[in-house]
C-alpha cells in the first residue's frame, strides 16, 4: 500500500506522486480515474481492487509551476554525484559555496557545488580565484520538468514514461 502512484492533472500533466492508499481512496470517492493499472489486484471479502499506477484527476488543479527545492541531496544530483573541482565520482561529497557566505556569498543554486572533501578542504572559505581553482561546470538550477522531478521513478515505473515525457 506504500508504492508510489504517479498523480495526472486532469490535462494528463503529472503534478503528483502520492501512496497508492490515497490513489485507491481517490479513485472510490470518485475524484480521480485509474489510467493504468500495471500491478494486479487487492482482494477484500466483498470485492477485488485494481492496484493503480496512473491515477488522473477528475477536476483541473491550478497550482503555480514547481521548483526544485534547494536540498543536499538535489545539490549532489544536480551536479551528477561529481566532485565540480576535480571530477572525481565519491560517495562522501560534501557542498561547497562558490562564494563564500562569510564573504557575501548567498545560499543559492547559482553558489553551491558538490565538491569532495579534499577540494572542500584545499578550496577553504576562499574565492576560486585566490586558491586558484576552477569549476568543471557552471552552477545554474535545475529545471522543474516533470522528466527531472518524476524521472528518477522510471527505472522502476517504466509504464510512467508516456505521461512524465511529453512535460
Amino acid at each position: 500500500m506504500q508504492e508510489p502512484v504517479l498523480v495526472l492533472n486532469a490535462n494528463f500533466e503529472p503534478i503528483n506522486v502520492c501512496n497508492m492508499r490515497r490513489a485507491i481512496g481517490l479513485v472510490l470517492s470518485g475524484k480521480a480515474d485509474m489510467v493504468v493499472n500495471g500491478r494486479g489486484n487487492i482482494y477484500t471479502v466483498s470485492q477485488a481492487l485494481p492496484r493503480p499506477s496512473v491515477i488522473r484527476l477528475e477536476d483541473m488543479i491550478h497550482r503555480p509551476r514547481p521548483r526544485v527545492k534547494l536540498t543536499r541531496r538535489e545539490v549532489f544530483r544536480r551536479d551528477n554525484y561529481t566532485c565540480q573541482y576535480c571530477g572525481k565520482r565519491e560517495g562522501n561529497l560534501t557542498v561547497d559555496h562558490v562564494h563564500p557566505r562569510h564573504l557575501g556569498g548567498e545560499h543559492m543554486w547559482t553558489n553551491v557545488v558538490a565538491a569532495c572533501p579534499y577540494c572542500n578542504h584545499r578550496k577553504g572559505g576562499r574565492p576560486l580565484e585566490e586558491a586558484h581553482m576552477r569549476l568543471l561546470h557552471i552552477p545554474k538550477e535545475p529545471p522543474a520538468s516533470a522528466m527531472y522531478i518524476y524521472g528518477r521513478h522510471l527505472n522502476e515505473y517504466g509504464e510512467w514514461e508516456p505521461y512524465i515525457q511529453g512535460w
